[in-house]
Order: structure tokens, then C-alpha cells, then sequence
């Protein structure tokens, strides 16, 4: 039997250490092959010339030519899933999202030293985004070459933050919530279906799998751009018509309901579903606070974050929805949804705006 085959990954970093700690990082992974390394996009583009990788880590800030420069030039000349690796930093978040806006699949952080939880989460965070990459649809095609397997670790469910929906009927209220979930190639897929909002839409809630720091530029970035208010979710934000919520880089965000009011929880615990948010955890959280006066949506991304939670959520009345394979970046989520039975309707990313208003108002 032929073994499957791996992952041949390209490291663009000015930094020798950075390169080095990713691709000691990378190699952990047996699905990931590293092939080269490069200190700057010229050296790069030689390496690509002998050799082309399925996907490419790049660094924003490199002397001679930044990565958004050379993003955009390998955009246009040979599309390669490209993964941006960032220092944490609020000021280069914005650089971060027009790279995404720009044909990235994905933004990592480089890898944190010291704590061992944090080199785990760090691990996990990185082999998965390689992973996505590798099958995602970059410059209108989507690459199929690579079929990565996503279990290496065990992983927690929500479990691991509140326990399972109860079997009592929620009281229904004249509001209705909408619980969206997200990952690999779902940026640009929420702006589609949030510029589409009217003002007075039903209140939002999202998980996209970004780090810290970057939902806060993502949701200005949205606010800018929409007629509803898109911010990124605090402590006891309310949940309010017009209003989208992010949730925020490393922080769960549950739905919670006091009386007739909506409001989220914004709270430290562990990757669940190897994820923190973790779409899972949102949507149990509005299987038990909204049951039925709740619409869950399910969107591009790899793994199956957010299959069981929207389970839940069917179980306890909401009405559930997943974006389609041809318009999505990574077809993993949905997908897994899909397979449990879970979902009401599949539909186009470009529809999507209309079918969640239509349920929010059934």
C-alpha cells in the first residue's frame, strides 16, 4: 500500500531563528514534509522555480520585498495556499486582513517558547492551518492533491465548558439569534454575507478561528463596511438587533439568556475541538439559551468544529443552515454537519444572507 502522501511545505521568513522553530514545528507533524526554507521572496522564488510546495508559510514584514507585495505577485502569476505568520501584535493585525483580503488562506502566529501548554497549542494551531491550506480552492481551483488526516490528538469537546442542552422546551421570544461558525477561508465569506445584512437584522454571534488580536481589526474592518454594527464581543455585550458579534482571538464566547435579553460570556478554558473559540462551544451554549429562537449556520472551514454543537442546536428547535461545497474555501465543516444530518439546508455562500434572514423571521 502506497504511504499517503505528505504535505511539501516552503518557510519564507527574514528571521533564521523563526524559520528554524517552524520547521521543528512543522516536522513534528508526520502528515507535513518541510522542503526549503527562504529568507526573503527572492530567494523563495528561485525555490518555487525547482520545486513548487503545496503550501507556503510567509512572513509580512522581510527585507528587499514585504509579503504582501510578493502575496499578491504569486496571486497573480501561480496561486499556492499561502499561510501568514505573524508576531502578535496589534498594528501588523491590520497588515494580517488585507493579506487575507489579498488570497491568504490563513493567519498563524509564530510559535510561542517557554510555557509547554503554550508550544502544544502553538503545534496544533500551525499543523492544523498547513492542513487547511493544503486542500484549499486558491485562485478559483481548489487543490486536491493532498488529502490531510486532522487526528493526531485527542480532542475535548464542549464538555470541557458547560454541560449538554437539558430536555426542557426554551420559552419563545420575539427575538430571534443567529450563531455562525466559521474557519479556514471564512473572512472573506462573512464579509460577503454581513455587507448583504439590512440594518434591522436579527442579533448576531460569530466564531471565526482567528488569533488574538486579529478578530478586533476583522471586526472594525466589518463595521466599516456593513450597515449593521460589528464589533468584536465583550463580557456581557447584549445581543441586539443590527448588531453582529465577534468572538474574540483565545476566548470562548457563549450565548447566555437572562429573561428576555440575550447577552454572551466571554471566558478563558481550553482548546475544544482544538480550537479557542471553538464554534462547539457556541452553538451548545445557544442549544441551551435559545433552543428554538435560535438559527445556527455552519461555514468554510477544515476540521468538524461546530458539527456536534449545531447537532445540539437542531435538537433543541433551531433552524440550521451550511454553506455549500462549490463556494467554500474548505469544505470540512459543512461537511461534517452535514454527514450527522443535522443541517435544514445547504445553500450558495451568495444566498446565504437571504436564507438566514428567511429563518430568522419563520
Amino acid at each position: 500500500m502506497t504511504p499517503p502522501k505528505k504535505i511539501r511545505v516552503l518557510i519564507i521568513d527574514d528571521s533564521a531563528t523563526v524559520r528554524q522553530t517552524l520547521a521543528a514545528v512543522l516536522e513534528t507533524d508526520p502528515q507535513i514534509e518541510v522542503i526549503g526554507v527562504a529568507s526573503d521572496p527572492f530567494v523563495a522564488a528561485k525555490r518555487i522555480r525547482d520545486e513548487v510546495p503545496d503550501v507556503i508559510t510567509l512572513d509580512v514584514e522581510m527585507p528587499r520585498m514585504d509579503g504582501i507585495t510578493f502575496l499578491r505577485k504569486l496571486m497573480a502569476q501561480h496561486p499556492i495556499p499561502v499561510v501568514m505568520c505573524s508576531s502578535l501584535t496589534e498594528a501588523g493585525s491590520e497588515t494580517l486582513l488585507q493579506a487575507l483580503e489579498a488570497g491568504a488562506v490563513d493567519i498563524i502566529l509564530k510559535p510561542k517558547m517557554g510555557v509547554a501548554e503554550h508550544l502544544l497549542e502553538s503545534r496544533i494551531r500551525i499543523c492544523d492551518a498547513v492542513k487547511a491550506a493544503a486542500g484549499a480552492r486558491v485562485g478559483g481551483r481548489r487543490r486536491d492533491a493532498v488529502t490531510a488526516v486532522h487526528e493526531p490528538e485527542k480532542k475535548l469537546t464542549a464538555d470541557a465548558m458547560l454541560p449538554p442542552p437539558g430536555g426542557r422546551a426554551m420559552a419563545r421570544t420575539t427575538e430571534t439569534i443567529v450563531c455562525v461558525g466559521a474557519s479556514t477561508g471564512g473572512t472573506e465569506a462573512l464579509r460577503v454575507v454581513l455587507e448583504a445584512l439590512p440594518l434591522d437584522s436579527p442579533g448576531m454571534v460569530i466564531v471565526q478561528h482567528m488569533p488574538e488580536k486579529f478578530t478586533a481589526s476583522f471586526a472594525k474592518r466589518l463595521d466599516s463596511l456593513c450597515a449593521v454594527e460589528v464589533k468584536e464581543a465583550e463580557d456581557g455585550d447584549t445581543v441586539l438587533r443590527g448588531r453582529v458579534l465577534i468572538a474574540p482571538g483565545n476566548k470562548h464566547t457563549l450565548l447566555e439568556r437572562s429573561g428576555a435579553r440575550y447577552y454572551v460570556s466571554v471566558k478563558d478554558g481550553p482548546l475544544v475541538s482544538r480550537h479557542r473559540p471553538s464554534v462547539d462551544v457556541l452553538f451548545r451554549s445557544a442549544a441551551r439559551s435559545a433552543g428554538a429562537n435560535a438559527v445556527g449556520v455552519i461555514m468554510t472551514g477544515m476540521g468538524d468544529d461546530g458539527a456536534r454543537g449545531l447537532e445540539e442546536m437542531k435538537q433543541a428547535g433551531a433552524h440550521t443552515l451550511a454553506q455549500d461545497e462549490a463556494s467554500s474555501v474548505v469544505f470540512g465543516m459543512p461537511k461534517e454537519a452535514i454527514a450527522r444530518g443535522c443541517v435544514d439546508r445547504v445553500v450558495s455562500l451568495y444566498a446565504l444572507t437571504q436564507e438566514i434572514l428567511r429563518a430568522a423571521a419563520r
